[in-house]
């Protein structure tokens, strides 16, 4: 698969991802219960993998070289590249992506939708729009 089809495919993905997680987030927080907040977790798990990759596979598109590809390097590489801004938002969603997947502390949980809330959607969003500006021009 050329690295064109393949960034676009992923692109494809995220974005399908990122309307599911919209979706679930509609109407706030506070409407959801315990489930469905777990399914909003569940779902930003899902979405912030398939943007870090898209990341990835936009920047080797655009020939950028990645020595260690981590989901920080990505993010640290896409920051440089100016494919994302706001660089230590996009970390602290790397790091509440983390702790979600490892361990289960209600106080955790419950600050981490708050972010998923408050400041992580706009930075998908962001990106989202970046990059349907950038395949729109193409």
């Amino acid at each position: 698969m050329s690295q064109e089809i393949r960034w676009q495919y992923r692109f494809d993905n995220y974005s399908r991802a990122y309307s599911l997680l919209r979706e679930a987030l509609e109407d706030g927080v506070g409407q959801l219960n315990q489930l469905e907040l777990e399914g909003v977790v569940q779902r930003f798990e899902f979405t912030f993998e398939l943007s870090w990759n898209l990341l990835r596979d936009r920047l080797q598109y655009d020939g950028v070289i990645i020595s260690n590809v981590t989901p920080r390097n990505v993010i640290r590489v896409a920051c440089n590249a100016e494919l994302i801004d706001e660089c230590e938002d996009w970390i602290d969603m790397l790091i509440d992506r983390n702790r979600m997947s490892h361990t289960y502390d209600l106080e955790r949980f419950e600050e981490v939708v708050d972010n998923i809330f408050s400041r992580y959607l706009a930075l998908f969003d962001a990106l989202y729009q970046r990059l349907m500006f950038d395949r729109l021009e193409e």
